[in-house]
């Protein structure tokens, strides 16, 4: 049944989503997008699979170890109920085989960088399997608005997923998120880059009902998912720690110590405009308080929050 749901979802999506022309008899992977999707509604309407399945297919295919691969994974599990080679095997996912294997003149839904199929076509076959609460937000998510497609990430045909292994998905990510792996290699970081922590850690990549897709409902709500000693209440509070730990910290890294935006006391005076004391952005001749070591944090170290009684400037 969840195979039959996949194909309609498709079929839909290729009747309402393209115009409909007449299709030549041209080999297929010459073929315009138009005219492949027009094909395969057509395909899809016969219904014409093979009895034999996926040994019809390995017929030809058997000698691509990229197509072999998929019997490592778990789609290739043909004593799972749930596996695509329990069911219609190969043409799970491919479509159905029709007059494919005779003269080549009958496409398949491909995959990948060099399928003609757009992004939300060829992530509908994957829906039709994969609709579990974790995708809920998919279609509203920035990945589904920028057309990424599932295989973009995902490597179906192996034993493991790269996008699915903790010591691999950051690889996946900054393959894409450049800046993210830049900064992640800063100094001051979190343990990404040794893998001790991943960006599914923190974000959700098939998209979240959060801003900039984080797992928790707020940003402060992630970050004290580890950092619980920061959450409060505290009598005495730092408004910009209440409103959003990002306001001074970049959790991808920075140059900075504890991957602050800049160094005190800048960062300090963005806020807290010059009076008094507060206004020396640099050292004194002799390196004095307001500018050495910790600068600010010399006397105000209770920065996220302070419960002492005496504690309104954030100083015990």
């Amino acid at each position: 049944m969840k195979h039959s749901k996949c194909y309609s979802r498709l079929l839909t999506l290729l009747l309402f989503g393209g115009s409909v022309l007449t299709a030549n008899a041209t080999p297929w992977d010459n073929l315009s997008s138009t005219q492949l999707e027009q094909q395969l509604v057509e395909k899809f309407a016969e219904g014409n699979y093979s009895p034999k399945g996926a040994d019809n297919c390995l017929t030809c295919h058997r000698k691509n170890e990229t197509v072999m691969d998929i019997f490592d994974g778990v789609h290739g599990q043909g004593n799972n109920s749930q596996s695509p080679m329990a069911g219609l095997q190969c043409e799970a996912c491919h479509g159905p085989q029709g007059q494919h294997n005779r003269g080549g003149k009958e496409p398949m839904i491909a995959f990948g960088k060099d399928s003609k199929l757009s992004a939300p076509t060829q992530n509908t076959v994957c829906q039709g399997c994969h609709n579990d609460p974790e995708q809920m937000a998919w279609h509203t998510s920035t990945h589904n608005l920028e057309e990424i497609a599932c295989s973009d990430c995902h490597t179906i045909h192996a034993a493991t997923d790269p996008a699915l292994d903790k010591l691999s998905v950051n690889d996946t990510c900054t393959s894409c998120h450049t800046q993210e792996k830049a900064d992640m290699n800063k100094r001051s970081s979190h343990p990404m880059k040794w893998d001790q922590m991943t960006c599914i850690d923190c974000h959700a990549p098939h998209g979240s009902m959060s801003e900039n897709a984080l797992v928790k409902p707020t940003v402060n709500d992630t970050c004290y998912s580890c950092h619980a000693e920061k959450r409060g209440p505290f009598l005495w509070e730092h408004a910009p720690v209440t409103e959003s730990c990002v306001s001074c910290h970049n959790p991808h890294g920075s140059v900075n110590d504890n991957m602050l935006d800049s160094r005190a006391p800048q960062l300090c005076q963005q806020c807290h405009a010059p009076d008094g004391h507060a206004s020396r952005v640099v050292p004194e001749p002799g390196m004095d308080a307001f500018g050495g070591g910790k600068s600010c944090l010399n006397c105000h170290n209770q920065i996220h929050g302070s419960n002492h009684p005496a504690g309104s400037l954030l100083q015990r």
